[in-house]
């Protein structure tokens, strides 16, 4: 179980859509789906969100059965059951976006009131886009810094759990700093420097 901090009871958690880029990445799931399991974010993301995910991964890692990745979409939706949007589809064409094929992400964003989209793609959603929805993008290190700066025992207990999901491979605090490093959260590296005992 994560630590609490004396702000715990007054933690609100933010609602963001999780783009498939951030699900794509083993390590970053891991750890940005732990997030929203120990409800520092309210995770959000669609049938087609996880399609894309999927089908991306099992393209360019075709060692990887399909079945593993349908296994990890189920339990990624039991164990966060309101995450998926769904009836979002007709706002698909209300939305502007650069790429039109990523106009679903916004439309899910905004069918189900969430604040934020999680990306590492920033120039897919344009903040003067996202602004008249009232949404605004942030790269997962971002966030997790954010969560940080406003809850830091909260986010390292979380960073904890994601690390013992690991236990088969007995990832050790510092091998687990260099995965976050490899995740390019560079940011919340830096603040996790007094924390390696805690993780």
């Amino acid at each position: 179980m994560p630590k609490t901090s004396n702000n715990a009871m007054a933690f609100e958690p933010s609602v963001a859509v999780f783009d498939a880029c951030i699900l794509y990445p083993f390590h970053l799931r891991n750890i940005i789906v732990q997030a929203a399991v120990d409800r520092l974010v309210e995770a959000r993301w669609t049938d087609e969100i996880h399609d894309e995910w999927i089908r991306n991964l099992a393209a360019d890692t075709p060692t990887i059965p399909i079945e593993r990745l349908q296994t990890t979409r189920r339990l990624m939706n039991d164990a966060l059951p309101g995450a998926t949007v769904s009836g979002y589809e007709d706002l698909i064409p209300t939305v502007s976006l650069p790429d039109p094929d990523d106009r679903h992400v916004v439309a899910a964003a905004i069918a189900t009131g969430a604040s934020i989209i999680l990306t590492r793609n920033l120039r897919d959603f344009p903040a003067t886009a996202l602004k008249k929805y009232g949404l605004r993008r942030q790269t997962p290190d971002a966030f997790l810094a954010g969560l940080y700066d406003e809850a830091p025992d909260l986010t390292v207990g979380s960073l904890a759990n994601a690390r013992r999901n690991l236990n088969k491979s007995r990832v050790s605090a510092s091998d687990f700093i260099d995965i976050l490093n490899n995740q390019e959260l560079t940011h919340l590296v830096t603040r996790l420097s007094k924390h390696l005992t805690d993780l």
